[in-house]
């Protein structure tokens, strides 16, 4: 599970803004928020498993962020890794449709990608036909299509337009919006092959298990001067933070 919330221009001063949780077992080797050696353009965290990630931005204003899709059909063998799709756009000179447009979309597994420079954000998931091109809005992505009607999607999307309609944007709010460890009400909760506790578990924004849960949140400013600011903080099993990163660019 995973949890982005998007603003694209409806804010007077933040162009962009990006909140986002992801959720992962605790077990899996991660590299946290960091400038690439090997594509010192490239800033983002990094998946130690399969080398790709989950969120990361260039240094020349385009960003992109990837969710896998919570279904029923299992990961097939050569599947490629679904971070993979970040990269491509990130070292792409593509415009965000057209880099979409290039995507082999049977060759991963279920995902939802949006990638994007602050003025022109694009989505594709392969589990839908064809991709969207994102307005002025905000948008809400977990592991169900964009603005999926999950209570923790609709409640932190909620949160965040009242967070822009009052003028109160920045880092602090963000991650208290993203910091949000309630889960959704009882009757709410669908449990597939989860059993009950773990399924009420996840539907909060924020996820505290011991085995998986919320590994970091990240925010994204981008301003109308074209200044970036990337922020992680990372969390521990017991939802403690161990650590914090910041970056800025322009």
């Amino acid at each position: 599970m995973c949890l982005i919330a998007l603003s694209i221009r409806q804010h007077p001063d933040y162009p962009l803004i990006l909140a986002a949780n992801r959720d992962e077992f605790h077990a899996r080797p991660t590299k946290e928020a960091h400038w690439w050696p090997d594509k010192p353009d490239i800033v983002g965290g990094r998946d130690l498993q399969a080398g790709g990630t989950w969120l990361a931005l260039h240094r020349n204003g385009r960003f992109a962020t990837v969710t896998n899709f919570r279904d029923a059909e299992p990961p097939k063998a050569g599947h490629r890794s679904r971070g993979h799709l970040v990269t491509g756009f990130l070292e792409s000179d593509l415009t965000p449709a057209d880099y979409l447009d290039t995507i082999d979309e049977e060759r991963y597994a279920g995902f939802n990608l949006i990638v994007g420079t602050q003025s022109d954000v694009a989505y594709l998931s392969n589990r839908e036909q064809g991709k969207r091109q994102l307005d002025a809005a905000t948008y809400g992505l977990s592991n169900a299509l964009l603005d999926g009607p999950w209570h923790k999607v609709e409640r932190s999307k909620e949160k965040l337009s009242s967070m822009i309609a009052d003028g109160d944007v920045d880092e602090t709010r963000l991650m208290r919006l993203m910091n949000d460890r309630n889960k959704a009400p009882v009757a709410e909760v669908e449990t597939g092959r989860l059993d009950f506790e773990k399924a009420h578990a996840i539907t909060a924004p924020f996820i505290v298990m011991p085995d998986y849960g919320t590994r970091c949140s990240s925010i994204v400013l981008a301003d109308k001067e074209g200044h970036w600011r990337f922020v992680e903080r990372r969390f521990d099993p017991a939802g403690r933070q161990t650590g914090e990163s910041k970056f800025s660019f322009s």
